[in-house]
């Protein structure tokens, strides 16, 4: 293949056009598209401004209609007034089923007691309550385990929280761009 490339080149009226033309043709240059399997991958069009999507991690894979722990963080920079809740929508085609019981919110890995966690399955929304307001300089992990992912596609996951001043404003902080595909 580099022997005919290099003859192409030599012959050529515009060499590095036809050498471009040739290494896109043969797959040298651009590289093979894969799913991110668990995990954000890029997201290039999706009608959130970049500075808004958070990450997450699919613990078992994120695959459609198998069960899997979800691992949704918010940054710091985020929380900047703090949080006393957390609100997690989802979109109405979203057919997955969440366990109340197993959601936790981590501060630096340690499980912080909950007030409560209500689901609201008419609103699609979840929320959550912890016992003590979350510190603005505070990197938050929301853990969800247990949840039965839903049909293959791409699901939009929108967080607000309470700020924990003492006016309790509902704050947007970001969207989970969340992608569910069958293994390769």
């Amino acid at each position: 293949m580099l022997k005919v490339l290099t003859k192409v080149i030599k012959y050529a009226k515009a060499p590095a056009l036809i050498a471009l033309s040739l290494a896109v043709g043969a797959g040298i240059i651009l590289p093979k598209i894969t799913l991110a399997n668990g995990n954000p991958g890029l997201t290039i069009f999706s009608g959130v401004d970049r500075k808004d999507i958070l990450d997450y991690f699919l613990q078992f894979g994120g695959r459609p209609k198998q069960m899997d722990r979800y691992k949704l963080y918010i940054p710091p920079k985020k929380l900047s007034q703090g949080a006393s809740a957390f609100f997690i929508s989802y979109p109405d085609y979203f057919n997955g089923q969440f366990d109340t019981n197993k959601i936790e919110v981590r501060i630096n890995g340690k499980s912080l007691p909950l007030k409560e966690v209500v689901w609201d399955k008419d609103a699609r929304v979840i929320q959550i309550v912890p016992e003590q307001a979350i510190d603005p300089t505070s990197k938050v992990e929301i853990v969800m385990s247990n949840v039965r992912n839903p049909e293959l596609g791409t699901y939009y996951f929108t967080c607000d929280v309470t700020a924990s001043g003492n006016i309790p404003v509902r704050l947007y902080v970001g969207t989970w761009i969340v992608d569910f595909f069958p293994e390769n």
